[in-house]
């Protein structure tokens, strides 16, 4: 077989983008190129992996086999050219990293102290953000590194590596209503303003329990909001048990609620891209200081 590693990126791109055109935008070349690219492809596969009788193309059954098959490729590819890529380059002069602001704060304080002993001349710039903001700035590569909350898929050209799991927790004030109902079921929830969350510019936010709800950016923000007796919300526990909030707030049981209360964090970087010597630590340190400290938190 003669096919190349170029007509399989216009494949998996032409499938990640819904059309031709799409792919052939993404990629930076003519859509001509592309058409080529995948007919060629097709031509020494022996098989047809797009159906062109619609406006758009889709895959045929032999296609998405192929597709998956192709796409482990091309992720194991960038691996590579990322590896090879880390060995050449030396030292990082700076780093941008992202953080959901309701990762455990403690945590990462430690980490950073960490950072700042062993790299002193390390130039940082942290940002706070929420999944979907964090992931398209990683995507987008205005970021190096990402600390977030998976709770939607991420995008195709992100690794991520796991770090624990947190559990949600459903708070009241002490005076608003629903603390006298120590596990409130739906109806209960529905008759009071939730407060949920969503990303900073709006285009994804969670699905909300009740009819009456809003929507913030902030977990932290919420809970103050909470503490007001002006709603409910459901926030990461270690937030929950934080020195600032625990005594303000009544923690109610969820027993009630079907929804998944389990939320995994984790760290995300662009698979094609090199990292040097200090975001190897970075990982490294993060994976080890929660393998030691995840059921303290």
């Amino acid at each position: 077989m003669n096919w190349t590693l170029a007509q399989l990126e216009a494949f998996v791109m032409a499938v990640n983008q819904g059309s031709f055109s799409a792919a052939a935008r993404k990629l930076g070349r003519a859509q001509s190129r592309v058409s080529t690219a995948i007919a060629l492809l097709e031509t020494d596969l022996g098989f047809t992996l797009f159906n062109r009788d619609g406006k758009l193309p889709t895959l045929t059954k032999d296609g998405q086999d192929m597709f998956i098959q192709a796409q482990g490729i091309i992720e194991q590819c960038q691996r590579l050219q990322s590896r090879a890529m880390t060995i050449c380059m030396g030292e990082e002069v700076e780093l941008q990293v992202a953080i959901d602001e309701a990762v455990p704060i403690n945590a990462f304080e430690l980490l950073f102290s960490r950072l700042a002993h062993v790299y002193p001349e390390l130039k940082l710039t942290i940002i706070n953000g929420s999944q979907e903001d964090i992931a398209r700035w990683v995507d987008n590569e205005k970021v190096d590194l990402g600390i977030l909350f998976h709770v939607s898929p991420l995008p195709n050209s992100l690794e991520f590596m796991s770090i624990g799991q947190f559990k949600y927790g459903l708070i009241v004030s002490t005076e608003h209503p629903l603390s006298n109902i120590q596990a409130p079921n739906i109806d209960d929830l529905n008759q009071y303003r939730q407060f949920v969350i969503r990303d900073r510019v709006g285009n994804h936010q969670a699905k909300p329990l009740s009819s009456r709800h809003w929507y913030i950016d902030s977990y932290y923000y919420m809970t103050a909001l909470v503490i007001r007796g002006l709603g409910w919300a459901l926030v990461p526990e270690h937030i929950i048990n934080s020195q600032w909030y625990h005594t303000d707030v009544k923690e109610l049981s969820t027993e009630n609620i079907p929804n998944p209360l389990l939320v995994e964090m984790g760290v995300v970087n662009r698979r094609d891209r090199a990292y040097g010597p200090i975001m190897e630590w970075m990982f490294l340190e993060i994976e080890s200081m929660f393998k030691e400290s995840t059921s303290n938190i």
